[in-house]
This record gives structure tokens, sequence and C-alpha cells, in this order.
């Protein structure tokens, strides 16, 4: 019995099970971030075979991406159209593709600690795993999704050092905590060597404390001091049932829902601006009589309405050929159509196809929410009271790097509009939410964020959350929304520390193939 408990893809699988306890929308108890990893690097290391260590982590890997991305089987089936099997097929392959990354790093992770002394590996190890993070990232558009430094949203003086780090930085905390628990678990070291890596360990998360306190204590003093900084926004949570949302026949009754829950917000807490969520309004608003109902709905109440909603442009003279975009747009108080942002960083399979010419076949997966063209960030929306909005739209919110580009383009808070609706009640919808609350604290600007669904909220620079929704319920709300003109670290010099990581890495082991093993025996020592 002992033998299979020890067995390193049960442990593997361990993990990644502890990892789903400790995550948003999964146990949510946050403290097993810490050791989650502690099972799998046992597994991991602890193995000689060359093929080994790369099995253990495809098992880590698949579990771990599977319990995260289990809610696309109701996005490509019941949304998307395709079969159940062709649905769970979707997911096996997106899960596969994640898992080779956790596969990559563990035989990286394995060449480390059999090549290098234990405080080389103590260090380098995280670095290896923040660097394939931000590759994954990048990589084939990017698919950063619940990367494990978003497990601590909620841990306000950890994530502080992401204005400095991004979310790379809790990351490599997280990682080099679990592989000090590994190491005092999994070799016979030397007492001497056993006090210096937890010294290191701990000076390092003392820092990081310090740090998150000192800033935290910053912002606070600068949000007093800064009272006349602040606009009052409204945030109105429609609720609309995904099946409901385009039918021809129900567009009045989703407009006038708006509408009223507005006209009530308005009279309870006298906001001058109120965000509706992604495609809230389901009409183009050039060629539907719905536009003129809602100039004269802005224009009567004297306020600014944000709103998703779908636009078309046509791009010849003969008006017969046309791109459409997933926009978010302003309506002024005096009735006119402000600004307009057309969502740059698209949906693969959702919204658009890849290599669509060479690959036709695929173009019905996108059949139910059109086939979309990306726009470009600009320049910010103007809200009232001098607020310039950034807009990011749906899972926008999970690139660190488009935050960015609006704060360098003047932005001083951020507006994510998103339809969760698609995601069911599973754990996506916390999972998009702690990734928003990072945006927040990299760019410390205050986030809206406004979700048909949920979950809707309000977050301030310091990452904390406001005011939230529940998951599919009818909800509006306002507050206080501080405009910050802070620049710091991160969105000066934007992803500096993944790439930083990957290279430290990779001349690891580059010369760990030049020079002799250190040692025969790790677990001798």
């Amino acid at each position: 019995m002992r033998a299979v408990v020890n067995h390193p893809f049960v442990l593997a699988v361990v993990s990644g099970l502890l990892l789903f306890c400790g995550s948003p929308g999964g146990g949510n108890f946050w403290p097993l971030v810490f050791v989650a990893l502690v099972p799998y690097f046992l597994g991991v290391l602890q193995v000689r075979q060359r093929v080994r260590p790369f099995l253990v982590g495809l098992v880590f890997g698949v579990i771990h991406h599977t319990l995260h991305l289990y809610w696309l089987v109701a996005v490509l089936g019941k949304y998307g159209g395709l079969p159940l099997p062709v649905a769970v097929a979707g997911l096996a392959l997106l899960v596969l593709y994640m898992a080779l990354y956790s596969a990559i790093f563990a035989s990286g992770a394995a060449f480390f600690y059999h090549r290098y002394p234990i405080g080389v590996t103590l260090v380098v190890v995280p670095a290896l795993w923040v660097g394939i993070d931000w590759f994954r990232g990048i990589f084939l558009t990017g698919f950063p999704w619940m990367d494990i430094g978003y497990m601590l949203y909620s841990v306000v003086p950890i994530i502080q050092v992401a204005d400095l780090f991004g979310h790379h930085g809790v990351s490599y905390l997280v990682v080099l905590v679990n592989c000090l628990g590994f190491l005092l678990l999994g070799g016979k070291y030397r007492a001497r060597e056993v006090f210096l890596l937890t010294a290191l360990v701990a000076a390092i998360t003392g820092a990081v404390l310090v740090y998150g306190q000192n800033r935290l204590a910053g912002i606070a003093h600068r949000m007093a001091a800064d009272q006349t900084r602040r606009i009052k926004v409204g945030i109105v949570q429609g609720n609309i049932d995904q099946s409901r949302k385009w039918s021809s026949r129900l567009k009045e009754e989703t407009v006038d829902k708006y509408l009223r829950a507005t006209v009530l917000l308005k009279k309870r807490e006298n906001v001058s601006c109120v965000i509706w969520p992604e495609t809230a309004m389901p009409f183009y608003p050039q060629s539907s009589p719905f536009t003129d109902v809602l100039q004269t709905f802005a224009r009567r109440l004297e306020l600014t309405v944000m709103t998703g909603a779908p636009w078309y442009e046509t791009i010849d003279s003969s008006r017969s050929n046309q791109e459409y975009f997933n926009s978010a747009m302003l309506i002024l108080p005096d009735g006119r159509l402000g600004g307009r942002y057309f969502k740059s960083h698209l949906v693969p399979f959702g919204e658009y196809v890849p290599l669509k010419r060479l690959l036709p076949f695929l173009a019905p997966l996108v059949e139910a929410v059109g086939d979309f063209s990306s726009g470009k960030i600009e320049k910010p929306l103007t809200l009232v009271d001098g607020a310039k909005a950034g807009v990011l739209i749906c899972f926008e919110s999970v690139f660190p790097e488009l935050s960015r580009k609006w704060v360098l383009a003047g932005s001083n808070v951020l507006v994510n509009l998103t339809n969760d609706a698609w995601y069911g009640k599973s754990s996506a919808p916390y999972h998009s939410l702690a990734m928003s609350v990072f945006r927040a604290v990299e760019t410390r600007r205050s986030l809206i964020r406004s979700a048909n669904t949920g979950i809707s909220a309000f977050i301030t620079p310091a990452g904390r959350i406001n005011k939230q929704s529940e998951i599919f319920v009818d909800w509006s709300a306002a507050a206080d929304v501080v405009l910050m003109p802070t620049m710091t670290f991160w969105t000066g010099y934007g992803f500096w520390f993944g790439p930083a990581c990957l290279v430290l890495a990779v001349l690891g082991i580059v010369v760990g193939c030049t020079r002799r093993v250190w040692t025969e025996d790790r677990f001798m020592h």
C-alpha cells in the first residue's frame, strides 16, 4: 500500500487535486497552494530515469488543467453547438497541450536537481516554472489561464509585488516555498544546509510581506489625499440567459431590463456613469431602432453609459464587404454616441478561426458567435470628470500586456466588460475575477468589472475587492472609484521577470550539459 501511495504518478495526481482545492472556485483554501506541489516534486525529483520525470509531469499537467478547464466542454458543446464527444476531444487536446509544459518543467527540474548543488536547485527550479509559464502566455496568441500565482489573489499583502514583477513574481514565491518543502522532506542534508535554505526562503517571503505592507500604506495615504480624484460609477449585471440573449423576439425585453435597473441605480446612488457588460445590447447600433431609445435614455438621465455591443464597419465603397467587431461604446449625457473600442485580442476558435484559409473545415466552430475582426488599442474612452478608461473585453483581462498598453496610452482606470454566461455555474468566473485583481495591482489602476451573469466587482488599485456580485443573479451597485496617476515599474518595463527567469533556466541547462554531475546520489548527501 505504501508503495502505491508513494508512486510518482499517484503523487502527481495528489498535487493536482491539492491545487484545485486551493484555487478560487475550487476549494478556495489558498494556504494549500504553498504545499500543493510538494508531492509532485517528490514524484519528479526522486527518480533517475530520463523519461520518468517527463511522464510524471504529464500526469500532473493533465490532472491540474482538466480540473481548471473542465467548463470548456459546456462552452464548446452547449454554446458552440458541437457534439459532446467532439467537445470532450477539444478539451482533451487543450489539456494535453497545457500538460506538455508541465512535462517539460518536470524534466528540467530533475536535470537541475541531479546536476547542481541544492542551493542552486532551490533558486533555479522556480525560475524554470515561471519562465515556462511566461512562454505559454505568449506562444500562439497565449493562454495564461490561472497561472499558479493567481491563486493568491485574495492575499493582498503578498500580491503587491505584482507592480514590480507582474503576477509571475507571486508564482515564483509559491514555487519557491514548495521547492523548499520538497528539499526538507525529500533528502538528507546537513543541519547547516537546512538552516541556510530555510533562512533564504524566509528572507524572501519576509521581504515580499514588508514590501506589500509598505505599498498598502502608501496607497492608502495617497487615496486619502486624492479624494477629489474619484468618480461614482455604477454597474448593472443584467443576468441575461445566453440561450435568450440573441433572440430577436426578446431584444426589447433585454434592453428594457437594463434601462429599468439603471433608473433604479441612478435614483438610489446618484451615479454619473454606469457600466453595462459585454454585448449587453444584442444589436448593431448603426442599424437598430433601439439605439435611439438608448440615446434618449442617456439624455433624460444625464448619464454616461458604457456598454458592450456588436459593431460592423464597411470596408469597401460597394458596402457589400463588412468587418464585424466585439465592441465597447459610450453613450454620452447629451445622447451622442461617444468613443468606441474594438476588442483586440480575440478568442481563437471562439471569435475567429486561426489560419482560416488553411483550415476552412473549422469555420463551423464560430458560427454561434460570428467571425470577428480584431481592433487595436489607441486612446482611452473618456467617461466623466477626467476618467479615461482602458477597456478589456471578456478574456482580455487574462493578458497583462493589454492593461499595460492602456495605461501607457493614458488610462487612469480600467474597465472589464465580460459575458461569463458561457462558463455556466463553474469555477471559471472565479478564475476571471482572480486574474482581474492582478491587472489592478500591476498598473495601480482601479478596475471596474461588469459581467452579464457575474462576477461583477469594483477592485481598488491595491487589489482589494470593494464590492462583488454572486453569479447568475440580477445585481447592481455603485462605488467611488479612485483615479490614480501612478506609473508602476511593471507598467514601465512590462514582461521582464518571466523572460529573465527563462534565460536563467536555459543558461543553467547549457552549463549543466557541459560539466560533470555534481553528485552521484542526492539522497545520501
